[in-house]
């Protein structure tokens, strides 16, 4: 006979944990304490996420990536219409947080899914 309390629903996928935030062991909405700030444990399954090392690897690749498209941007639209400076405040810097807090949260979302899946640790010497 099969015990049903032993079997375990499997994780989430690494997509919907990033998009929605979802604990990678047990799927419920607790990854986040913060816009992209981890919770320190899973209050639904206790995972504690503080194992995890996601590391600044994520900040500084999507703020060089999305300061490059921000710029790119901004020189067109000053090169096409010559707006006032105020209308570059308006529209850059409102655009450059919100695409670096949304993708910075996708990401390390992605990154902790990823290392709960293949179990990745940092690497020990054995003594």
């Amino acid at each position: 006979m099969l015990d049903l309390d032993i079997v375990t629903e499997a994780p989430p996928p690494i997509a919907r944990v990033a998009l929605r935030g979802l604990c990678p062991r047990c799927g419920a909405p607790t990854l986040f304490a913060g816009v992209a700030r981890f919770a320190p444990r899973c209050t639904a399954c206790d995972l504690d996420f503080a194992q995890f090392n996601v590391g600044d690897g994520p900040a500084a690749f999507l703020t060089l990536i999305l300061g490059a498209a921000v710029t790119a941007l901004a020189v067109i639209v000053e090169l096409r219409f010559g707006p006032p400076w105020w209308v570059h405040v308006l529209l850059w810097v409102p655009l450059t947080v919100a695409g670096v807090l949304g993708s910075l949260r996708l990401a390390k979302g992605a990154l902790i899914a990823a290392e709960y899946r293949n179990a990745a640790r940092e690497g020990r010497v054995a003594s």
